[in-house]
């Protein structure tokens, strides 16, 4: 009996003693559960992102002078009223500031004090329609551990009918408008000096020329299509060729690739010869159809070239490889031969062959040149005026922007590039 007693005492002291070992856990359960919940990030805001097409929301909060390297701020955008959050944006705590954000200083009064954070909603929910309401909230990180969250909040996107970034545009725009109309009413009262083309000066010898010998001319518009400026400008050439050669009542012969070129040029030869009064010297056959095969168009005008011998050959348009095919055949006929063309890998070759070559930018003047019609005349000067402002532009911003650099000046070298900048 005494031996069940003493075993009943021992068993009953350890139980004891087990239990104070499985009481301890406890004190770390209570500074667990004392743990402070993550702080409030407060001062967010967000709003439709000015100046844009819709679809993209600004979120703005003050920079946390307290943030280490370790901290980062992550973005969670929603479209439900609870949940369904998406994480938008990731970033540093020194990353996107409100300089980083790209809009000129008319637009945008960015501080390295703020975050701004713009997030393209269409690239997480697709498309949007103006007024669609959508749902954000900001998480502040420390080693990867939630520290602050701001509470959610609410926006929507509106597209803008005026970007205002694009104001520098806008006055470049209407600067030229206004040269262009002054020079329109200039180029009717007095007319407009442009510089002297020898090429241009030339076609009034090749045609007489060809009138002299009783041999026809012919105009090679190029391979181009009307879709480029090239042989848009090789059709107003063609109408003043076409012009002198109905007064000279001269032959021309226009032998084409593209068959949409070959109908607009016919109309063109057409309207030439009635403007000069010689609407009966007019053929169906001066515009033909030769091929749309690059090398068959080259050797079927060579042959026409060579069986013939024209007194005069004109290159006018856009050309490739087979530029020096119909340039060398012309030059063995001893024909007057002018070329000119933009693409500038063939320009070479031309020099090589012709008499006289219309380089780039001649091409396009040609037909203000020789019509002096003072609409053309007048666009050939507002091109001129945009480009002299653009040299002007490029050379003094080039000279402000070094100063600024050497100075250490950079919101003013900032200042000089958003005023030259598209956007």
């Amino acid at each position: 009996m005494i031996k069940h007693k003493v075993f009943l005492t021992l068993f009953l002291s350890l139980s004891a003693v087990c239990g104070l070992f499985a009481a301890k856990p406890a004190p770390a359960a209570k500074k667990a559960a004392s743990l402070p919940p993550a702080a409030v990030l407060g001062g967010v805001t967000a709003a439709d992102m000015p100046y844009d097409v819709g679809g993209a929301v600004l979120l703005r909060w003050a920079v946390n002078p307290s943030d280490t390297p370790a901290t980062t701020y992550t973005v969670y955008a929603s479209s439900l009223q609870a949940g369904g959050w998406v994480e938008a944006e990731s970033f540093a705590s020194t990353a996107k500031t409100g300089k980083d954000i790209d809009l000129p200083f008319w637009a945008w009064d960015g501080s390295a004090s703020e975050h701004a954070v713009k997030i393209e909603l269409t690239n997480f929910f697709g498309e949007i329609k103006d007024g669609d309401v959508f749902h954000f909230k900001v998480a502040a990180l420390e080693n990867g551990k939630l520290v602050a969250e701001s509470l959610p909040l609410d926006a929507s996107t509106t597209s803008n009918w005026f970007r205002l970034d694009r104001l520098n545009n806008v006055v470049m725009l209407l600067l030229v408008t206004i040269v262009f109309f002054w020079a329109v009413s200039h180029a009717k009262r007095k007319g407009l000096f442009i510089r002297r083309i020898a090429g241009l000066d030339a076609i009034d010898e090749a045609i007489g020329r060809a009138t002299e010998m009783g041999k026809p001319i012919y105009y090679v518009p190029g391979i181009g299509d009307m879709t480029m400026v090239s042989t848009i400008a090789s059709t107003f050439i063609l109408g003043e060729v076409a012009k002198k050669v109905a007064q000279y009542d001269t032959t021309i012969k226009v032998p084409h690739y593209n068959p949409v070129v070959m109908t607009v040029s016919k109309e063109v030869v057409k309207q030439a010869f009635l403007e000069a009064g010689r609407p009966d010297s007019f053929r169906e056959d001066i515009n033909q159809f030769i091929s749309s095969d690059q090398f068959s168009y080259a050797a079927s005008v060579d042959g026409m070239i060579s069986r013939e011998k024209p007194a005069a050959c004109f290159f006018m348009g856009y050309f490739m490889a087979e530029s020096l095919l119909l340039a060398e055949v012309g030059a063995t006929t001893g024909a007057i031969q002018i070329a000119g063309t933009d693409s500038e890998s063939q320009l070479p070759f031309f020099f090589t062959a012709c008499d006289y070559t219309l380089i780039g930018e001649e091409l396009y003047a040609a037909g203000a040149y020789l019509s002096k019609d003072p609409m053309l005349q007048s666009a050939l000067k507002a091109q001129d005026f945009g480009k002299l402002v653009v040299m002007i532009s490029v050379a003094l911003g080039v000279i402000l922007t070094a100063v600024g650099a050497l100075m250490k000046w950079g919101a003013f070298t900032q200042t000089i590039a958003d005023l030259f900048k598209a956007y």
